[in-house]
């Protein structure tokens, strides 16, 4: 099976002024690996894994599975929120690109219903 990665931007939500305006991530999907799974590469050695069905449920409505949250932020943005023991990473990003890469995740052969 085909491997899925996509390339986006997000906005780091934090206080502090010396925050950039926009980071780069990295959306991943191994079927492989796990077929029921993505990933989420923040900066740093900050990657994310939670399931599949969590991302495309908190893009409809607020989500959470453990330690990751997702919810809608009005029509077009979408809040990632990451909780560990160094602290909480809240990052905000544009749905589209949260749905076109679901999309692709679906369309790579995985199993399970496609995303409409």
């Amino acid at each position: 099976m085909t491997v899925v990665e996509q390339y986006a931007r997000a906005h780091v939500v934090t206080d502090s002024p010396e925050a950039p305006d926009a980071v780069p991530i990295v959306l991943r999907y191994d079927p492989d690996a796990d077929p029921r799974s993505v990933r989420i590469g923040l900066p740093g050695p900050h990657e994310w894994a939670f399931s599949r069905d969590l991302l495309e449920k908190g893009l409809r409505a607020p989500a959470e599975k453990g330690d990751v949250r997702i919810w809608p932020c009005g029509r077009v943005q979408a809040v990632m929120e990451f909780h560990s023991q160094r602290g909480v990473e809240v990052v905000q990003l544009e749905s589209k690109a949260l749905l076109r890469f679901l999309r692709r995740t679906y369309t790579a052969g995985a199993a399970g219903q496609r995303f409409s």
